[in-house]
């Protein structure tokens, strides 16, 4: 049975405000405090949020290992999905549990996932065999026609050029301090931009998070970026060979790489990876490659291509209405770069 008397409330025992009902009740008010407003995370907030996410993970890893602590033991496996599977620090205490080997959490965990989980379902009952996913890039993709027709259609009338070696180009203008917006291939299943619909920095380059916090995510400031890698370089900057394709873990990051990539590195010195691969994301991994020619490092800042508030951006003119809805210069549509006047 579930207590009630404090959240997970509906109806006349909701905390009310504005004409607006929250999922928690008064007496909750009455015992912490006003609800947060804005944007900023401050005292005393920042400890019920710590507090919270260290009930979780206890509860998380006791349950764990009571259900499943036998399985795990044999296998060295465990699977998750749904919300809270979303969780990246969780999930790192997990993957340093005793005996747990891999954690795969699917990449769209949550609702969205359910259709995946509908499908597999589906797919086994009728006698066929689930193959392992391999990525996430299961969405729509665009033409470098389509990116030119978006361009010529739109009332902004864009400035836009034909690049040849658009990743080494796109390399060069990261490396120069730019954020760049990035639209190639099919589209991410999922929450996270995987390097098909992303917003890029060079991690190296001091203040390119804030500046995309404060000029094009319109967000706050204390949201982390994460870290895009090249697989070759992963195991000695996240100390661990642990797959992480899909940005759902954090890892601590070796001592040495910390002032290498500070733009990406949280407080606590960990950061949420992606390690890519050249069999997933060919280009991604291209421009990697040359940003490392570059500037040393083999990683890339990446955040979704939206703005605060907004779902990703999917298609060419929904990337187009963003870049004039906010204050980025660069943006690489396949081979298409548009610039601004």
């Amino acid at each position: 049975m579930i207590d009630t008397t404090l959240v997970n409330v509906v109806g006349l025992r909701r905390y009310k405000e504005n004409g607006k009902g929250y999922y928690f009740t008064p007496e909750l008010i009455d015992w912490l405090g006003p609800k947060r407003s804005g944007d900023e995370i401050d005292n005393p907030y920042i400890h019920y949020a710590a507090s919270v996410q260290a009930l979780l993970e206890d509860v998380a890893l006791k349950m764990i290992d009571y259900y499943l602590g036998d399985i795990i033991k044999e296998t060295g496996k465990i699977v998750m999905a749904g919300g809270v599977a979303l969780n990246v620090k969780l999930n790192q205490r997990i993957i340093s549990m005793p005996h747990v080997k891999e954690l795969f959490v699917q990449p769209a965990s949550g609702d969205a996932g359910t259709s995946l989980g509908a499908a597999t379902f589906a797919a086994n009952a009728a006698g066929d065999t689930v193959e392992p996913m391999q990525h996430a890039y299961l969405g729509p993709a665009f033409s470098s026609e389509e990116c030119v027709a978006a361009c010529e259609a739109h009332p902004n009338k864009p400035i836009f050029t034909k690049v040849d070696n658009f990743p080494q180009k796109a390399a060069e203008l990261l490396a120069a301090g730019n954020p760049l917006a990035w639209l190639q291939g099919r589209m991410e299943f999922g929450p996270r931009s995987l390097g098909c619909r992303s917003i890029l920095g060079d991690p190296s380059f001091p203040g390119v998070a804030d500046r995309i916090n404060a000029q094009i995510k319109y967000r706050e400031r204390w949201r982390p970026f994460c870290p895009s890698m090249l697989d070759k370089a992963a195991p000695e900057i996240l100390q661990t060979n642990h797959p992480a394709p899909y940005m759902t873990f954090t890892f601590d990051v070796a001592e040495s790489w910390k002032s290498r990539i500070p733009e990406v590195v949280h407080e606590d010195g960990t950061a949420r990876a992606q390690v890519v691969t050249y069999a997933t994301n060919p280009r991604y991994y291209e421009l990697i490659e040359h940003l490392e020619k570059l500037r040393g490092n083999p990683v890339v800042l990446n955040t979704s291509l939206n703005r605060r508030g907004e779902p990703m951006i999917c298609s060419p003119t929904d990337a187009l209405n963003m870049f004039y809805g906010c204050d980025l210069e660069y943006l690489m549509m396949e081979d298409i770069l548009v610039t601004k006047k």
